[in-house]
Order: structure tokens, then sequence, then C-alpha cells
């Protein structure tokens, strides 16, 4: 009995050792910095995007953040938005090739934003967004790369450049990536959830309208059949009074 109950419990530890081994070495494929579109990045238009940064160590916070635009698509207008406790610089470059922007031409582009902490940083098992609205998103590309490089308390510095490639395994430090979605001629995302959306509405008002027509059509026929018999009524009780005076005058 003590040897099964040994066995048992070798069996729960080992299992729970495994576990704990699948989490470690799992952790480091979705602790990474990431880039995520506050809504929808339609190519052509504007977007708010938000750079996620967790902090992947125990015993220091992450201090600094920089983040390269890409020069191959460079944005015309980049925005960072004030983040408590944390600093922000955004660094421009002149451009080979200006870019046109409502009929200006723009020969210089955000190349690094960077925000550095005032205080503690992002400590351990915390993690940040830092938001950046951005524009116009280029019509010719599917996706936009941002290599980031994130330092930490203790001088460590992790380097999240590296581009994923279609079909390989996600590298070590991938750098964030931007998906784009499609434009329509309006310049702004289709979306099918909100034509269905549309479309249900419509389906809605006219519905309503419908409704609203039945029981429009129900009232007046209604008022009429009232006016009916209150004629009706009347005449009647014109007649009977007319009877009456007749029967008093002959008696």
């Amino acid at each position: 009995m003590k040897a099964t109950k040994a066995v048992k419990a070798s069996r729960v530890a080992a299992g729970a050792a495994a576990g704990a081994a699948v989490l470690v070495l799992s952790s480091p494929a979705f602790a990474h910095v990431t880039v995520q579109p506050d809504g929808p990045a339609a190519k052509g238009g504007y977007a708010v995007v938000d750079f996620k940064v967790p902090n992947e160590r125990d015993n220091a916070s992450t201090t600094k953040l920089e983040v390269s635009f890409p020069t191959d698509h460079p944005l015309a207008s980049v925005m960072p938005e004030p983040v408590a406790g944390w600093t922000v610089e955004v660094t421009k470059s002149r451009l080979d090739k200006p870019l046109e922007l409502h009929g200006e031409k723009i020969d210089e582009a955000v190349t690094k934003v960077t925000w550095t902490a005032d205080g503690k940083g992002i400590r351990p098992g915390f993690f940040q967004k830092f938001p950046v609205s951005v524009g116009a998103l280029p019509e010719d590309a599917d996706q936009l790369v941002f290599k980031a490089v994130q330092t930490y308390s203790n001088d460590e510095v992790v380097r999240w450049i590296e581009v994923p490639q279609e079909g390989q395994e996600e590298p070590d430090n991938p750098a964030p990536v931007l998906e784009l979605s499609a434009a329509s001629e309006d310049g702004h995302a289709h979306d099918s959830s909100d034509e269905e959306s549309s479309d249900d509405a419509r389906s809605a008002a006219t519905d309503t309208a419908a409704e609203e027509e039945d029981s429009s059509d129900g009232t007046d026929t209604t008022a009429r059949v009232l006016g009916i018999v209150g004629i009706v009524v009347g005449a009647v009780g014109v007649a009977y009074g007319v009877l009456a005076q007749r029967r008093r005058a002959g008696a």
C-alpha cells in the first residue's frame, strides 16, 4: 500500500515538474514586445497602435523602450500619447523621397520613438502599453515591421529586431509586426461584420416603418368606424325624440 502511494506521489511530482518546465520554456514565446492596432489599421488610413511591453525579468524593471519606424514605408504622421511615468522623445530623419500629405510635400519623417521611465518603470509581473497615432498607412504593403529595443534597470538590453518569415518558426527575438487590413474606396477597412450590422439595421428600420404604417392604417380604420357609429347613434336619438314629441301631442 505504501509502495503504491509512493509511486503515485512520484508521478504527481513528475507531472508538476513537467508542467513547470512547459511554462518556463513557453514563456518567451508570448512575452516579447508586440504592436497591436486599437481598431482597424486600414491601408491608406490612420490608426492608433499600442506597443505592448511585458517585463520578462524577475529581478529587474524595464526602464526604456526604443522603437524604430520603417524607412521603406515612412509614416508622415506619428504622434505618441503621453504615458504617466515616462518621457518620450521623437526622432526625425530626412527622407530620400519626399512624402505628400494633404497636398503638401514632407521631406522628413519619424524614424524612432524612445520612451524612458521617470521612476521604477515596468516592474516584474507587469506590462505597459505605449499608444501612438500613425498615418497615413501605406497602400502597397500588407504589414509594417517595427524593430524594438528593451532596456532593463540592470542595464540588460534585449533587441526585438528579428523579422518573422512566413512558413518558418518564430525567431527568438521577433520584431513587432503590424498587419494592415484592406481599404475600401473611401479609405476605410472592409469589415463583413459592419456590413452585416448595417444590413440588419436597414432591415430593422424597414420592419419598424412597416409596423408603423400598419398601425397607422389600423388607427385610421378604427376612427372611421367610430365616426360612422356615432352618426348612426345620433340619427337614432333624433328620431326617438321626434316620435316622443308626437306621442305627447296626441295625448
